[in-house]
């Protein structure tokens, strides 16, 4: 199981990044881990600022700089004393991604937590971009907290494609969700169906292809879930299905609070297919969702 002994929340100090501090510090007393907030103050803005105040333009950033620095520590106070964790704080400059990005390599984070703001359309995908780059910039897991938290997470679906980052996948909604009900979820489709279809293969040999592909998962997930050590009261499910859209279904009629799913597949193709489903997600989950690294 992963160790969670470091949580790195990067916060833009708004709403929604409080709800990620929050979700932290009750993850960081759940796993008795060390709990780190940071905030980047985006180089090129406080260059604009220096420019636009002219003379005053250093005074100008000064002023930033400690409304930021204020900002940072009472988040810090409050998420920490609510539940009684100790939490450091990291004001830093530069470009926010890349900082961020360094910030979590530097702390050796078992995790990096973030917020999500209430979007749609264009923004939610830009959303799941920023998360993919940070995840290209850092082999840090990460957490996208979309819910002011009020309990540990109870149920979860851990998307899994058998492949051995399934493994990784399952074992980190473990470590963050040690109490919740886990539901493996595979979604697939039949190798090569439409061209199949374009072929003329009958309906009867493609579902014969469907139910042994379907048969072979089921086995596999079993497997995962002995050698993962998963409790009895696990659920499978295995999916024929647009990858992206069944995980968002089963979210929704499963309840779940929690989605898990990793960043690779198997193989290039798979690669590049999960990169996409996984942007997908991130964009329009309506639940807090976990991407494992590579």
């Amino acid at each position: 199981m992963n160790s969670l002994q470091t949580l790195l929340v990067a916060t833009d100090l708004s709403a929604p990044s409080r709800h990620a501090a929050q979700r932290a510090a009750m993850l960081a007393q759940q796993a008795g881990a060390r709990l780190e907030l940071v905030h980047v103050l985006e180089r090129g803005s406080l260059d604009e600022l220096r420019r636009l105040f002219h003379d005053d333009g250093e005074a100008a950033q000064g002023r930033v700089r400690e409304q930021a620095r204020e900002a940072l520590s009472q988040l810090t106070s409050e998420v920490g004393e609510t539940l009684g964790v100790s939490a450091g704080h990291h004001l830093l400059e530069g470009a926010v991604l890349d900082s961020i990005g360094m910030q979590a390599e530097l702390l050796n984070a078992a995790l990096l937590i973030i917020g999500a703001r209430g979007a749609s359309g264009m923004r939610a995908w830009l959303l799941g971009a920023t998360a993919e780059r940070l995840l290209g910039l850092t082999r840090r897991p990460i957490l996208l907290v979309r819910q002011a938290p009020r309990e540990p997470y109870r149920k979860v679906i851990v998307a899994v494609d058998c492949s051995p980052w399934s493994m990784q996948s399952i074992r980190l909604a473990q470590a963050v969700a040690p109490s919740a009900r886990l539901i493996l979820l595979h979604a697939y489709d039949v190798p090569f169906e439409g061209k199949m279809r374009l072929a003329g293969v009958d309906d009867d040999m493609i579902k014969r292809y469907a139910a042994k592909e379907h048969q072979e998962v089921f086995l596999r997930l079993k497997q995962s879930a002995r050698e993962a050590g998963i409790p009895a009261s696990w659920q499978q499910q295995v999916i024929h299905g647009d990858a992206a859209a069944v995980i968002l279904q089963q979210q929704e009629e499963e309840g779940a609070d929690l989605i898990v799913l990793g960043k690779h597949g198997v193989g290039m193709v798979e690669e590049l297919l999960l990169g996409s489903v996984t942007k997908h997600v991130l964009a329009e989950a309506r639940c807090d969702t976990l991407v494992a690294a590579r």
